[in-house]
């Protein structure tokens, strides 16, 4: 077992978790808040918008069962990376599109990945995600963690999280855990 860590922003971590959980390969999802100024901000620090921090979640993953290159796919697919602060009706720097690492050469990958897709036009417009060196991370609080899983029903999970993980499922039924 090769374990490895990539941190993901791609809008609100509920939806972003939700999908990883379900990942072969991913060993743990946590959610939290990155690449801001704050030392340990709060949830509703982070909604007030000015810490500068991502909502995101940090995998550790095992490489010798799913790539990096694999979840990056997922995670573009999941996700839409060519609005810039926003996904869907959630809209701030806080749900900005990033990929934050530890290992430069995940930041390579994530580069050339984005070069490649730009190139071909994957997504009909410019691709605004952010490649940047994990810098000032720490967990959201406990509530957050596996909030889907928990609250299934919940409005937003139910309207919002839920169809995310569905469109998951159909489009890469390939890397489900089993």
């Amino acid at each position: 077992m090769t374990l490895q860590t990539i941190t993901l922003g791609g809008g609100c971590f509920w939806c972003t978790e939700a999908v990883f959980d379900r990942v072969r390969g991913i060993t743990d999802v946590e959610s939290g808040y990155t690449n801001g100024h704050t030392i340990n901000p709060t949830y509703e620090q982070i909604c007030e918008g000015d810490t500068g921090h991502a909502e995101v979640v940090r995998l550790t993953f095992d490489a010798d069962e799913i790539s990096l290159e694999e979840i990056l796919e997922i995670f573009f697919h999941t996700h839409d990376p060519t609005t810039l602060n926003r996904q869907g009706n959630d809209v701030g720097t806080q749900y900005r599109s990033g990929i934050y690492y530890g290992n430069p050469e995940h930041g390579e990958i994530a580069s050339a990945m984005i070069r490649q897709m730009s190139q071909d036009k994957l997504f009909g417009a410019p691709i605004t995600t952010e490649v940047k060196p994990l810098q000032n991370y720490s967990a959201a609080e406990a509530y957050h963690q596996d909030y889907f899983a928990k609250h299934p029903n919940a409005g937003y999970c139910a309207f919002v999280v839920g169809p995310k993980v569905e469109k998951f499922r159909k489009t890469f039924a390939k890397y489900l855990k089993g």
